[in-house]
């Protein structure tokens, strides 16, 4: 495992946590300066599914900034929702800092969603990069909270169940409030 006096890249650090490298999430969990890089990469693979999802329909370039927003709000909020649910219901330890960290760097593999847009391989892309997150995710979890696979995907689970309904309602309110500006700003 590397160490924190000589931390490896973001760029590596991503490719580490798409690869599902455990000591890269253990190198994150760790390093308290990796929480910005964590949340950097939250806005990078926000803007590359917004730009998969925009070119694929002839719009880009059609409201990043809310994309982002609601991206790294969701990613403090399931943070928390997996800190809590994984420490009082599943004895996990760690701190905030350390599940957002893990968090963070387990979207790395949507990085790939930019090509979102390519006919025939889009849909499926979502859906194997979906699963791909998700088992990062888990992994970052198990890391994060030193705690066994299946509690894991229990803190997973609960923690997902809980955060849809706070993000789809932030979501809506800003990407409405985005769709509304823009039609005032068309008519």
């Amino acid at each position: 495992m590397q160490t924190t006096a000589h931390p490896r890249s973001l760029t590596d650090r991503m490719k580490g946590a798409a690869f599902l490298d455990v000591d890269t999430y253990e190198e994150v969990e760790h390093d308290e300066s990796a929480t910005s890089q964590a949340a950097l990469v939250v806005a990078i693979t926000a803007v590359t599914q917004a730009i998969g999802a925009a070119a694929g329909h002839g719009n880009a370039g059609r409201n990043f900034i809310g994309t982002v927003i609601v991206a790294l709000i969701a990613w403090w909020l399931s943070a928390g929702i997996t800190y809590f649910v994984g420490t009082r219901l599943f004895g996990g330890t760690a701190t905030w800092g350390e599940v957002a960290r893990t968090l963070g760097f387990a979207n790395s593999p949507s990085v790939l969603a930019v090509f979102g847009f390519v006919p025939g391989l889009g849909r499926l892309l979502l859906v194997v990069l979906s699963i791909w997150v998700l088992v990062a995710r888990i992994i970052a979890i198990r890391q994060a909270l030193d705690f066994d696979t299946g509690k894991a995907i229990a803190t997973a689970f609960i923690g997902w169940l809980v955060a849809m309904i706070p993000i789809f309602l932030l979501a809506m309110l800003v990407m409405g409030a985005a769709i509304a500006g823009g039609m005032s700003r068309a008519l």
